[in-house]
């Protein structure tokens, strides 16, 4: 079994810049590729971001490419999303999930994930 833990989340106005952390537990997470998702009130869940388990390989959906960057540290058992140039409609809550089947685009694929963060970004 893997725990997971977000955490970073919190109130930032436009423009504004925070920074998620995953905090795996159990085991380790660098066997599992790791996705950040986020859910907004009343929509969809959707992928944000995926990392493969060696960090070579990142995924970003077109509408946070160039402002969002996820990374991973192993050692530390602890995935990343650095978020800038926050906008309104990144408003939700941000949840990691650990993958051992692919398909990392499909929330069904991943195997474990972590209660969640909120991100509110005031205009």
């Amino acid at each position: 079994q893997v725990q997971l833990v977000e955490s970073g989340g919190g109130l930032v106005q436009a423009g504004g810049s925070l920074r998620l952390s995953c905090a795996g537990s159990g085991r380790t997470l660098s066997n599992y590729a790791m996705g950040w998702f986020r859910q907004a009130p009343g929509k969809e869940r959707e992928l944000v971001s995926y990392i493969n388990w060696t960090g070579g390989s990142t995924y970003y959906a077109d509408s946070v490419k160039g402002r969002f960057t996820i990374s991973r540290d192993n050692a530390k058992n602890t995935v990343y999303l650095q978020m800038n140039s926050l906008k309104p409609e990144d408003t939700a809550v941000y949840l990691c999930a650990a993958n051992t089947k692919g398909g990392l685009f499909y929330s069904a694929a991943y195997d474990y994930w972590g209660q969640g963060t909120q991100v509110t970004v005031s205009s």
